[in-house]
């Protein structure tokens, strides 16, 4: 197991359980952008495509669903739950996320490892994954109201989008050489 691939699985493995513990203990959403989580979710369940047909570890696979049931929880809460989704200030949150979709497929349509469905959905993810945090990024900047908690999921967030950016270079760059 490579040690930075544990230590940036469990800096997301705490930003997420300290999101979800803020959402379920306050019953609020306030400060979240529900845009950024759904691009989240759509990340993860298109780089996770694989999860029942190529196992490679239990703890791989734990991760994997884990990923995916924290990402489909945040939106559920903010969207369905009834007193967590009267938080949500969908007025301040106008960024129009569905415009960092298709840019984000046709660019892996075009730079990929190799051309096969799991490998364009996989650099698709990573494409994705980077810009992301552009929903919650403008709601802060328009509401200019940031909580503790909120600062710190967004600090722990941000690394995710470091890892993300590094993947993309490193894709770019292999794509490049051959």
């Amino acid at each position: 197991m490579n040690v930075f691939r544990l230590a940036g699985d469990m800096t997301h493995l705490l930003s997420v359980v300290v999101l979800l513990l803020k959402i379920h203990t306050i019953k609020s959403c306030a400060g979240i952008s529900l845009k950024t989580q759904e691009l989240y979710a759509v990340v993860f369940a298109a780089r996770y495509l694989d999860l029942f047909v190529h196992f490679v570890s239990l703890y791989n696979t734990a991760m994997k669903l884990v990923f995916l049931a924290s990402s489909f929880s945040i939106v559920w809460y903010m969207k369905r739950h009834k007193i967590v989704r009267r938080t949500y200030d969908k007025d301040h949150d106008t960024f129009r996320h569905y415009v960092l979709v298709l840019p984000c497929l046709l660019l892996a349509l075009l730079i990929n490892e190799k051309f096969t469905f799991r490998e364009v959905m996989w650099a698709f993810s990573i494409y994705l994954e980077a810009v992301a945090i552009f929903p919650q990024l403008v709601l802060l900047q328009r509401t200019r109201n940031i909580d503790n908690l909120t600062g710190q999921c967004l600090l722990l967030g941000l690394e995710e989008q470091c890892e993300a950016r590094a993947a993309s270079l490193r894709l770019l760059l292999l794509s490049k050489i051959e």
